[in-house]
């Protein structure tokens, strides 16, 4: 069904044009514009979304000439992907849309990052994500737990998968959730920190789920996070580092990002709580000693993040980011190893879910 509205989507695009064309009028795109100056947060849905400014990018203008072509390039090929029924990477559309124009020494594109934006362009004209435009991403994440899941036909039980754990696909829209023990699930900025917790069996011991990627989260994740949050009715916490950057990761995964913001729907967890290293914690476990030294870059980014309106509002984050300032420093998760190799798994994290000191 999906798979068919896409289609149509794409083909409703270019009969659009075809009349453009046919009434003599200059071919024409409009879509939602994307940016910081049109993202509200609403206060109701507590998430990201676009406001009501368009864009429009039309084919006999010479700023827009290059960025029509490329956006009907790559709904071409989300097309053709769509009628064999195949999926493509991020750089398989790249190099797909990459060639010359004739008669010429003009690319259709240089650089991956013109088919990236022409795709999340795509998405707010069709309304479609890109991986219901057969479009994925590179993997980037592990999951583990007492979890059991179908895949295109193959069942997978997550308890039983070795060290590495599941490699969570970008495109997690087709899995279905077979069997699921567990009381809640928790999100990690850092591979690391997930293989201690996974060496350490957490997931069987406190019957949670566990989930990483490198950095920041990719959309399959939050999309597979979502979709537990909803569908499994599991709370979701998020384990940070004591700096702006894995601040920034919780507020990505639980409002929405500005550059995504019209996915928010589809990848946002309002209900997330924050159980990443705070203040708190840095007094209660003695961390001063493992402080590492804020640089510009750092104090710039505290000070972006403290002014965004979701963060502006609370209190419990404003009394974050002072003290972060009053300390000079921040703090990594694995500063608590030095409380013994395992102290993260079996008392910081179970005292602090028990006690409930999280931040909203």
């Amino acid at each position: 069904m999906t798979k068919s509205k896409a289609e149509g989507a794409l083909k409703e695009l270019g009969q659009k044009l075809v009349r453009d064309i046919e009434k003599g009028k200059n071919p024409s795109i409009e879509f939602s514009l994307r940016g910081l100056s049109n993202v509200v947060f609403d206060e109701k849905t507590k998430k990201l979304a676009l406001g009501s400014k368009e864009a429009t990018r039309t084919f006999f203008n010479v700023g827009h000439a290059k960025k029509f072509l490329q956006t009907l390039e790559v709904a071409k090929v989300s097309k053709n992907l769509l009628d064999v029924e195949k999926h493509a990477s991020l750089r398989d559309v790249f190099y797909m849309a990459k060639r010359t124009i004739p008669d010429s020494s003009i690319n259709i594109v240089d650089e991956q990052t013109e088919t990236d934006k022409s795709i999340e362009d795509l998405e707010l004209i069709t309304d479609f994500s890109r991986e219901q435009l057969n479009i994925n991403a590179n993997k980037m994440g592990s999951v583990a737990g007492k979890v059991v899941v179908e895949d295109k036909g193959d069942t997978i039980d997550w308890s039983k998968l070795g060290s590495g754990g599941w490699s969570i696909p970008s495109n997690v829209e087709e899995i279905e959730f077979k069997k699921a023990k567990a009381k809640y699930v928790i999100y990690m900025e850092k591979a690391a920190v997930w293989e201690r917790l996974h060496e350490d069996k957490v997931w069987d011991k406190q019957d949670c789920i566990i989930m990483s990627s490198q950095g920041q989260t990719t959309r399959g994740i939050r999309r597979l996070l979502q979709r537990m949050n909803k569908e499994l009715k599991l709370p979701i916490y998020v384990l940070t580092d004591f700096d702006s950057w894995g601040q920034y990761i919780y507020s990505v995964l639980k409002f929405g990002s500005i550059s995504l913001a019209h996915m928010a729907d589809q990848l946002a967890v309002p209900s997330i709580k924050f159980l990443g290293i705070t203040a708190d914690d840095i007094e209660r476990y003695g961390l001063q000693k493992h402080f590492i030294k804020l640089t510009e870059r750092d104090i710039s980014r505290m000070k972006q993040i403290s002014e965004y309106e979701w963060f502006n509002k609370n209190k419990a984050w404003q009394n974050e980011f002072k003290k972060m300032k009053q300390f000079g420093a921040k703090a990594e998760i694995q500063a608590l190893s030095s409380k013994g190799i395992s102290f993260i798994s079996e008392v910081y994290l179970p005292e602090k879910i028990k006690n409930g000191r999280w931040i909203d």
